[in-house]
């Protein structure tokens, strides 16, 4: 309450009506896979595009080294050629892979993540001194070394290693022990004279930095200022963890040492090169259901599907040539769980038969999964000729396409698949009968029609949620109210506070039904809204619970389509 001291007329501003709610998203994708590079601990990386994807996880990868695990690449891809704009991708290594690293001198330059890419990582380091001066004075030994008076000793720090040269050529290293002015002690005696007082002196000590370049095909990141002091701003350790291609780990240098040797032993003192090396990719006996669903190590470091864990706005799920049921079922619960994503199953590409096909398909039972089938085939830029794929990459940007386009209570269904020029086989009437209600949706190739997904059924046995636009459509009701009513959260819970929250979301369903995602002549057939004495006890008060019941008539899809046709004859 305000205070009022002074007479006066006093204006004020308070809420008491609605508050205006924005639908969540619905066309953000998740992917799990195999990639040729790519984080594999933490957060998934967003991706916008394909060409993102390549820069963040390289290209395809070959059938030679990962079989029936190189797809990820190709669902990403016709991913955005279908629709899709946005998306998040975690990569999965072998459990055996390795990541390339060069180590010298108790430094460890390694790639940022597992695998043989990281054998094509060059490291340069190019020597650049600082604070090149002269020695005035040798003014005494004291416990740690020899003390010397120089004419600038601005560059110079406890712990720098600095160099020294005789008419421009190295002739030692040494340590700052103490540096103060221009007064400073070396950490070891050093037994040759320093002591230049010449106009151009020949002798000088500098500074040891140097500048680092790492290089990655097109990729190129430069340090400059690069040092080996621990306690320096420009320590390598703390310049380079910015870095995107590589980790550095060090420890003190102790020793008096060329700096450049942290990379190699055989440095010269100007310039060192040197490639990382030792990266693998693993084997295929590496490639586990483990793998795929990955291990939950805590916020920011989990794997796989675990990682997921890190984030609330992917509503679209895949993994995708992994049919191991194991596998499915892990991306099933996932979805499950959360309530706030859906899953895209794929069936694999040698099932042909229906009975074969069903057997699969019997393994789940869920509404929050779609199963897709047959493979399609698309012009494989690889290897220059056409191959078959996983179609969930494409099936996700079907989805997002038509959320965008229509709205996600629009069925993910008679929708041309593109970039795709055939299918792994092609079904017939009768045995999409047979697939069909099992909720197998195939995907046809029409005459005149294109190939398009035909079928938009989930793997539920609930007829209540055997259609994907019903069940998608409750996700993203319940995740639009979930994150536009926090507002309410420690607010008084009276009779002000429910007749806000009332108004505000039948706003939002009335908005739902006026754009055809719910069915019904009147708001009343469309949806109720119940808050207040009727759905919360006194106990429920007491105890801080707010409650409100809502429901809706979603709109389902036109799946059989009947023509009744008689023979009509005019009575003469």
């Amino acid at each position: 309450m305000a205070e009022y001291l002074s007479p006066g007329v006093y204006v004020e501003e308070f809420e008491s009506g609605m508050r205006p709610m924005e639908g969540v998203s619905t066309s953000t994708a998740g992917f799990i896979g195999m990639a040729e590079k790519g984080k594999t601990v933490g957060t998934p990386e967003f991706v916008t595009s394909f060409a993102d994807f390549n820069r963040k996880f390289g290209g395809y990868l070959p059938e030679s080294t990962y079989g029936e695990y190189r797809y990820l690449a190709y669902a990403v891809e016709q991913f955005f050629a279908n629709g899709g704009s946005r998306c998040y991708v975690m990569r999965t290594v072998a459990s055996d892979a390795t990541a390339a690293s060069v180590s010298a001198n108790g430094i460890t330059i390694a790639a940022k993540n597992p695998g043989k890419w990281g054998n094509e990582i060059k490291v340069t380091a190019v020597a650049a001194p600082k604070g090149k001066t002269a020695v005035l004075e040798a003014t005494g030994d004291d416990a740690t070394g020899k003390v010397y008076t120089v004419a600038n000793g601005s560059a110079f720090a406890e712990g720098d290693t600095i160099v020294i040269r005789n008419n421009g050529k190295v002739t030692g290293y040494n340590k700052i022990a103490m540096a103060q002015g221009n007064t400073i002690t070396l950490a070891v005696p050093v037994k040759e004279d320093l002591v230049d007082k010449n106009p151009v002196p020949k002798k000088t000590i500098s500074v040891c930095e140097m500048n680092v370049e790492v290089t990655y095909r097109d990729a190129v990141e430069l340090y400059e200022g690069v040092s080996l002091n621990v306690s320096s701003a420009s320590y390598i350790a703390k310049v380079m963890a910015k870095s995107e291609l590589v980790d550095v780990t060090a420890g003190e240098t102790k020793d008096a040492v060329n700096p450049l040797s942290v990379f190699t032993a055989a440095a010269d003192p100007e310039k060192a090169v040197v490639f990382l090396a030792g990266g693998s990719d693993g084997g295929k006996k590496g490639i586990t259901d483990d793998v795929f669903m990955g291990v939950d190590g805590g916020p920011g470091k989990r794997t796989g599907l675990a990682a997921f864990k890190e984030l609330n706005n992917v509503s679209i799920m895949a993994i995708p040539g992994v049919t191991s049921p194991a596998v499915q079922l892990a991306l099933v619960a996932h979805c499950a769980n959360t309530g706030a994503s859906f899953a895209v199953l794929d069936v694999p590409q040698e099932l042909v038969k229906p009975q074969d096909v069903l057997a699969h398909r019997e393994k789940i039972d869920s509404d929050y999964a779609a199963m897709y089938h047959p493979w399609i085939q698309i012009y494989d830029a690889l290897n220059k000729k056409p191959a078959y794929i996983p179609p969930s990459g494409a099936v996700c940007g079907i989805y997002a396409r038509t959320d965008n386009e229509r709205g996600v209570h629009k069925a993910p269904a008679n929708e041309v698949v593109y970039n795709c020029i055939g299918l792994s086989c092609l079904y017939n009437k009768a045995e999409q009968d047979i697939l069909n209600p099992a909720g197998v949706n195939l995907i046809r190739a029409l005459p005149g029609q294109g190939i398009r997904v035909w079928g938009a059924r989930t793997c539920s046995s609930n007829s209540l949620w055997k259609y994907v636009n019903v069940r998608r459509l409750f996700i993203y009701l319940e995740e639009s109210i979930k994150s536009q009513t926090n507002w309410a959260v420690f607010e008084p819970n009276d009779e002000m506070l429910w007749a806000r929250v009332g108004r505000t979301i039948r706003a939002f369903l009335r908005d739902m039904w006026r754009n055809g995602a719910l069915v019904g002549t009147t708001e009343d057939q469309a949806f109720f809204v119940n808050i207040g004495r009727d759905t919360m006890s006194q106990n429920d008060i007491l105890n801080g619970r707010l409650i409100c019941e809502i429901g809706v008539a979603p709109s389902r899809p036109a799946e059989f389509v009947i023509f009744r046709i008689t023979q009509f004859m005019e009575e003469s």
